[in-house]
């Protein structure tokens, strides 16, 4: 990727003109020529900088709502480097430390992958995972709902959009990716925001079918009934000859926003990114989502060590870890006090680029079952004639967990099993 800067004006500064917004900028740098503040346009030539300014969000309508300006959104600016060289060292804390800047922080990215993906074409040479779905309660609790009325976002490497097991449910989606140029280590659509969120890894594919496949030959998704937004933020990287899901944070951000603006109930976020120092990755569109009513749902990480992996070190954020068959947490779940609950995450059988099945391991895996179980537990409450919000259905979700042990948090699996069935019984029992 070409760097880049992200940088959030204090409350009150104002820009240089009117940047443009990055995906029209895409195509059309008129307006973005401009330094964001003489102050910083003084700094990136002191620096020998040239960059183009851009706007990191649009408003959902013609103006900026009290939400938005609340979460700082439409103070947030992307100075892409106009060379592919680096960030000179010193620069970034020089910016912070001007008074019409609140923070600034270098572009990151953020990948996903499959860690045992094996796409198998119509036919599985391996056992399907029935336990694993019972283990949860998944059998009695479409019963109870199927998700009907709900709109999930799945915000990841896009969706096989022709994947019989997933046409039925999916909604109009958009694809945010734009690596620019300069990284060699991406192929395939990685320049031009589009409306066509295809998916070249398979990950996105995989997650959308935990959540809702139809069960034409494969596993019936949690909550089969859902409608979903594919959004497609991740472009394809290979890294060590294999293919994984990689992209900037910044267009992981506006995927997000996205999706909220398109009314998303829930959003599945398999992917995270561990704090190196600066601004906590996505804080501003989590925040902006809580503000929403949006329920986040993201994947733990996989490291196997206690760490933060953001969207899911956030409190509003359901982080869920993996277990395995035998229903500890697995190896190579991350885990920390921030972990809400842990849910089938090994040799889970789902969708696959091509309309075939896969396997896969990974918190990536297992977090989908929290969103299903998540729509699920809506579905009932839009039933009976109302809401629930964010915090309610996550305190649904580990309030009806199963406990691993006498402590009433573990530090390894959270609150305990996703439960859904007896989610469902207590969100019935707390909606009369």
């Amino acid at each position: 990727m070409t760097p880049h800067l992200v940088v959030t004006l204090a409350p009150g500064a104002t820009p240089i003109g009117r940047p443009p917004h990055w995906q029209r900028a895409i195509a059309d740098k008129e307006g973005s020529e401009r330094p964001l503040t003489r102050s910083i346009g003084a700094l990136l030539s002191r620096f020998g900088l040239p960059v183009w300014t851009m706007h990191e969000y649009r408003p959902r309508s013609d103006h900026w709502s009290a939400d938005e300006m609340a979460s700082g959104l439409d103070r947030i600016y992307r100075l892409v480097l106009r060379h592919n060289r680096d960030i000179p060292d010193g620069l970034i804390d020089s910016i912070k430390l001007l008074p019409e800047v609140a923070d600034a922080r270098p572009g990151r990215i953020a990948v996903a992958r499959m860690p045992d993906g094996h796409a198998v074409a119509h036919a599985l040479a391996r056992p399907r995972d029935d336990g694993a779905r019972r283990a949860v309660g998944l059998p009695m609790a479409r019963r109870m709902a199927r998700g009907e009325a709900i709109t999930v976002a799945v915000v990841d490497t896009g969706v096989d959009l022709d994947h019989p097991n997933l046409i039925p449910v999916l909604q109009p989606g958009m694809d945010m990716v734009d690596i620019l140029e300069g990284q060699e280590d991406f192929i395939g659509d990685k320049i031009g925001a589009d409306d066509r969120p295809e998916d070249e890894v398979g990950h996105g594919t995989h997650v959308t079918g935990v959540i809702a496949a139809t069960g034409q030959g494969a596993p019936e998704g949690v909550a089969p009934a859902v409608r979903i937004l594919p959004v497609r933020v991740l472009a394809t990287m290979v890294r060590d000859g294999e293919k994984v899901g990689a992209g900037l944070v910044e267009n992981i951000n506006s995927g997000v926003k996205w999706a909220i603006d398109q009314g998303a109930d829930i959003i599945n976020m398999s992917l995270g990114v561990r704090h190196e120092g600066g601004g906590l990755p996505h804080r501003e569109i989590i925040d902006y989502a809580a503000r929403k009513g949006v329920t986040i749902v993201a994947a733990a990480g996989n490291d196997g060590q206690e760490a933060f992996y953001y969207p899911g070190a956030f409190p509003s954020v359901i982080a869920v870890g993996s277990m395995g068959p035998d229903g500890n947490p697995s190896f190579f779940s991350t885990y920390g006090p921030h972990i809400s609950l842990i849910a089938p995450g090994e040799d889970i059988v789902s969708t696959a680029i091509g309309g075939g099945l896969a396997h896969a391991s990974g918190t990536s895996h297992a977090a989908p079952f929290a969103t299903g179980a998540a729509a699920l537990v809506q579905s009932l409450a839009r039933r009976r004639g109302g809401r629930l919000s964010a915090p309610a259905i996550k305190k649904i979700l580990t309030d009806s967990a199963d406990r691993l042990g006498p402590r009433f948090r573990d530090r390894h699996a959270g609150y305990g099993r996703l439960n859904i069935a007896d989610a469902l019984r207590l969100a019935d029992a707390r909606l009369n």
